[in-house]
């Protein structure tokens, strides 16, 4: 883009930011407040960005994976993370892990999501997070990175395109917050309420 990145258009994310510690810091000082149902909430405010592209006519699909060791993942077949070239040639990704969604943290009016309690953004899943890998597969391109709670461990790593889109966010909530409690049932009735997505549940935790 020839427009400096500083200048482009802010939306859901700060473009001009690429990791903000202090938001980082504050979430995960405050767990109780921004995660108040664990785990099931951290599933919650990604599913919420799946079901966003859905309700604007972008994909409409969603998986849940539980796995064994307790992370999760949470893929749709939307139109994947906006990503861009910037002034100088470089990738720029927008900033949705590391930075706070300007739409509704610290709104007091943010919507609530299935479990009752404020939407806050992605921000909240990777700052809660021992670890998170965001795959992004977009018509511009396809790449994965790593964070350890929000913060990026690794750049951009260019992936295959296989010609589809989407986000899949895979993640291991931190200790302190427990998954034991998040069954089928629950996240098949609590995100029913999302009319434009179709949801599938994969539990594989041992029965």
């Amino acid at each position: 883009m020839s427009i400096p990145r500083a200048a482009w258009r802010n939306t859901t994310h700060d473009w001009a930011s690429t990791v903000d510690l202090g938001h980082l810091v504050h979430i995960r000082q405050n767990s109780a407040v921004f995660a108040p149902s664990g785990v099931l909430h951290l599933i919650f405010e990604v599913v919420a960005y799946a079901a966003d592209e859905a309700e604007c006519g972008n994909g409409g699909y969603c998986s849940i994976t539980l796995y064994p060791d307790g992370s999760v993942a949470v893929a749709d077949n939307g139109r994947g993370t906006d990503t861009r070239f910037d002034e100088h040639g470089r990738i720029a990704k927008k900033p949705v892990m590391a930075t706070k969604d300007l739409r509704f943290f610290d709104h007091p009016d943010a919507p609530a999501l299935p479990d009752t309690h404020p939407r806050r953004g992605m921000s909240v899943v990777a700052a809660l997070s021992t670890w998170l890998v965001h795959t992004n597969r977009r018509s511009n391109g396809s790449w994965t990175q790593r964070y350890e709670h929000g913060v990026p461990s690794a750049e951009l790593q260019p992936i295959a395109d296989d010609h589809t889109s989407g986000t899949t966010v895979h993640f291991m909530p931190d200790r302190s917050l427990t998954a034991s409690s998040v069954t089928v049932d629950d996240l098949a009735r609590l995100t029913a309420p999302w009319p434009h997505l179709s949801v599938e549940i994969d539990d594989r935790r041992a029965t």
